[in-house]
């Protein structure tokens, strides 16, 4: 089966378990109602391909929020929108060689993204956005009294930051897994990984966060 066993266990914490519940349903609500489902995706994709600038146009709308969350993890906020422009470009150019339905779509979007956010990362020599202060993660936790408030600022800087500050592989596999929707296979392609290790990383990356968005303020 796809999903790690582990993440079958009954609730890691009461509240990080519906934390990481939400994280999925809202990550999902934000491209409702511009494209329904994959097949929609998968027509959208292959109109596209044929010259189909309103399909193109959908096809960006559906899939670009969770591609610039995943941008993000990667390179930090100031340059994250650039390029996601500079993989946008390749997606453009290279549409005609791709096959597949929208999973293959969405992993194949990623790994470009991702080759993108490494090539800017050298040409800068800067290291990813990925990491930091324990203090800090802690600080940046505790401005939630509950999982749910945090889920509910998903699309702000401060819960991004979150995710960022899990280890690399961790939140690498989070947002591949959980905000772009891919599942193990397809994310361990775009990570060069194997799927199991992409299972194990995304689930340590989820406990960890739902500890976080569950973990009420030290003291309180």
């Amino acid at each position: 089966m796809d999903v790690a066993p582990a993440e079958h266990v009954a609730c890691w914490f009461a509240q990080g378990c519906a934390a990481v519940d939400q994280l999925r349903s809202r990550t999902a609500e934000r491209v409702e109602g511009v494209l329904g489902d994959d097949a929609e995706l998968t027509a959208a994709v292959l109109a596209a391909q044929d010259g189909d600038e309103d399909a193109f146009r959908a096809v960006y709308r559906a899939v670009q929020p969770r591609l610039l969350g995943y941008i993000r993890t990667l390179v930090g906020e100031p340059d994250a929108e650039d390029v996601a422009s500079e993989a946008w470009l390749q997606i453009a150019r290279d549409l005609d060689r791709f096959s597949g339905d929208a999973d293959r779509f969405r992993g194949w979007a990623a790994r470009i993204a991702r080759n993108r956010s490494l090539d800017h990362l050298r040409m800068r020599s800067r290291r990813p956005a990925i990491g930091g202060d324990e203090t800090e993660l802690t600080a940046r936790a505790a401005e939630s009294d509950t999982a749910g408030d945090a889920i509910e600022a998903l699309d702000t800087d401060r819960t991004m930051s979150l995710i960022a500050q899990l280890p690399q592989d961790q939140a690498e596999a989070v947002v591949l897994r959980v905000v772009v929707g891919l599942d193990a296979k397809s994310a361990a392609q775009t990570l060069g990984k194997r799927p199991g290790a992409v299972r194990t990383a995304a689930h340590r990356g989820l406990k960890r966060l739902a500890e976080l968005l569950g973990a009420e303020h030290p003291g309180a």
